[in-house]
């Protein structure tokens, strides 16, 4: 079915907007928790859940034991990214406010689109350039305008930045899933790429020694619903959707987190949540909107299905 790829997309960009929500829930049952420690949970979880079928799937395990040294390295490479995409992300929660979080973290098509233009051969056309500019106008003003201009609120510049650097990951881990999913079945690419990043969170949380700061039979709880969710619907949707259509095209596929996890935020009867965006994040976050969308529009091409 042509459609499936597409609807796929809606299903991940739904369950990955309530991500900030939950995490921002079980900051709040738990202020000990460090974001680190809610990164290796999520990906632990997501990882627990998608390794039985990954054990009972022979082709899956027969790809695996054949891929090549340099695939496996790309894909340790994808496992850093997402590993810092998360650290980082979690992190600016702490700091700033959903919106301006999630606003900057689906940035991504600033760096997808270049580098889709050097290293896959998708052309950049002049809208595309300008897409770029408009979103970077419109990160300079989310993170700037807030921090130099803004009284009180719960935007910082180091959140805003922690969550830029988690968008660019985000980018550089897309960018990656686009390329592997070319010849890896989307089962085997997300088991050893949730499966690296997960060991890597792990080394870092033990070696911090936050591996059990502030988790609770409630935030495992919160974790496993991440990782159903954002993890197994998200991110393992969203990476089988990378093998059947542009990473452009996906990456703007992502426009919808900022604006549901904003609305999940206002909306949602939980007074630690009601966040009312700035000025300068709703003028920044319809700049960094627009521009993603000029940035990742392309002409309608013909596009091979991958039978994974």
């Amino acid at each position: 079915m042509k459609s499936a790829p597409y609807i796929a997309l809606f299903i991940s960009v739904t369950t990955v907007s309530f991500a900030a929500i939950l995490i921002a829930i079980a900051n709040e049952i738990s202020p000990d928790l460090h974001p680190l420690t809610i990164a290796f949970y999520r990906l632990f979880f997501t990882t627990a859940l998608l390794a039985p079928l990954f054990i009972v799937h022979q082709p899956s395990r027969d790809e695996l034991m054949n891929l090549s040294r340099r695939s496996l390295l790309i894909m340790g490479g994808i496992g850093i990214a997402l590993a810092l995409h998360f650290s980082s992300w979690i992190a600016s929660l702490e700091l700033t406010s959903i919106s301006s979080s999630v606003f900057l973290v689906t940035a991504h098509p600033i760096i997808v689109a270049p580098l889709s233009f050097i290293l896959l051969k998708e052309a950049l056309s002049k809208r595309n350039i300008t897409g770029i500019l408009i979103s970077l106008l419109g990160v300079f003003i989310l993170v700037f305008g807030n921090n130099q201009f803004s009284l009180g609120g719960l935007d910082s510049l180091e959140g805003n930045l922690l969550a830029f650097i988690g968008g660019i990951a985000a980018g550089i881990y897309i960018l990656g899933g686009r390329l592997m999913r070319k010849n890896i079945s989307v089962i085997t690419y997300a088991f050893i790429v949730y499966f690296i990043t997960t060991v890597i969170l792990f080394l870092l949380c033990a070696g911090l020694g936050v591996l059990n700061n502030g988790v609770t039979e409630l935030t495992l709880l919160l974790f496993l619903a991440m990782a159903v969710t954002s993890g197994i619907l998200g991110h393992t949707l969203y990476n089988w959707s990378l093998g059947y259509v542009r990473a452009s095209v996906a990456s703007v596929a992502l426009l919808g987190e900022p604006l549901g996890s904003t609305l999940w935020a206002f909306i949602l009867p939980l007074s630690f949540l009601q966040q009312i965006p700035t000025v300068y994040t709703l003028l920044g976050g319809v700049c960094i909107l627009s521009g993603i969308y000029l940035a990742s529009k392309k002409k309608k091409e013909k596009t091979a299905v991958i039978p994974h």
